[in-house]
């Protein structure tokens, strides 16, 4: 999802026994990305709900955060959906996400993920709009898997301690999704309006197309992402205010 600014649930993500090459040299994404280059080994058995403890996804799941920016007050809400969608033949979760600012949708959002026999969520794209006065300006940011050359990336992994300070790609379009995860802390806890935490795992975010830009998010077991910050390129905190599963 892309809960607090993509929280992406990070709302926050290897590779999963019997693994394919996901490219090769006459596919676009032979072409040199902006960071290392890509070519993962995508799983090739998944399990049919998104359960990891750190990105649980359960149909009917809620999220909401808030935030005071530089332009107004800014709420984020985030549901996971009962429908599914298809994509390279795997079954994926739907997450809506909204961004709301002094009550205005300024974003609206549909990300797909899917989890792994391993228990790594993956990521497999996002149909996303940015809006002005009701208007969409924008898409950019969309991709999914299969199209134009994009590939899937680790949204959460299923044994987070097993890969600290180990960078890996969260998505991946050439030029439109970069964005790129690593697990800095583990056994964290936090306090925060909301409630108090323990055993969280604290990441690096950054997108790969904006240098100068860094937060750090903290996912809580059973919940998902309680709190982002931003380390680089803006002083923005985003705080979970309510969570609701079925």
């Amino acid at each position: 999802m892309t809960m607090p600014e993509k929280i992406r649930m990070i709302p926050l993500i290897t590779i999963a026994i019997g693994s394919l090459a996901a490219c090769n040299s006459n596919s676009p994404t032979a072409l040199v990305p902006s960071g290392p280059e890509y070519d993962p080994d995508i799983p090739t058995q998944w399990v049919a709900a998104v359960t990891n403890p750190y990105f649980p996804l359960i149909a009917g799941s809620s999220w909401s955060y808030e935030s005071e920016t530089d332009e107004g007050s800014e709420t984020i809400e985030v549901v996971v959906l009962q429908e599914k969608k298809m994509i390279m033949g795997v079954e994926a979760t739907i997450v809506h996400d909204q961004v709301f600012l002094d009550g205005d949708l300024i974003e609206n959002t549909f990300d797909w993920y899917a989890q792994a026999a391993n228990g790594d969520v993956w990521y497999l794209g996002e149909d996303t709009e940015e809006l002005e006065d009701g208007i969409v300006e924008s898409t950019e940011g969309s991709f999914e898997w299969g199209v134009d050359g994009a590939l899937p990336g680790i949204i959460m992994w299923g044994n987070p301690a097993a890969h600290i300070n180990e960078e890996y790609r969260q998505e991946f379009l050439l030029g439109e999704a970069e964005d790129f995860g690593k697990v800095i802390r583990v056994a964290e806890s936090i306090s925060i309006p909301f409630g108090d935490f323990d055993d969280c795992i604290v990441t690096d975010d950054r997108n790969g197309l904006e240098p100068g830009t860094l937060e750090n998010k903290t996912s809580c077991p059973g919940i998902g992402v309680v709190f982002e910050t931003h380390i680089l390129g803006g002083n923005q905190d985003v705080f979970l205010v309510d969570f609701q599963m079925p």
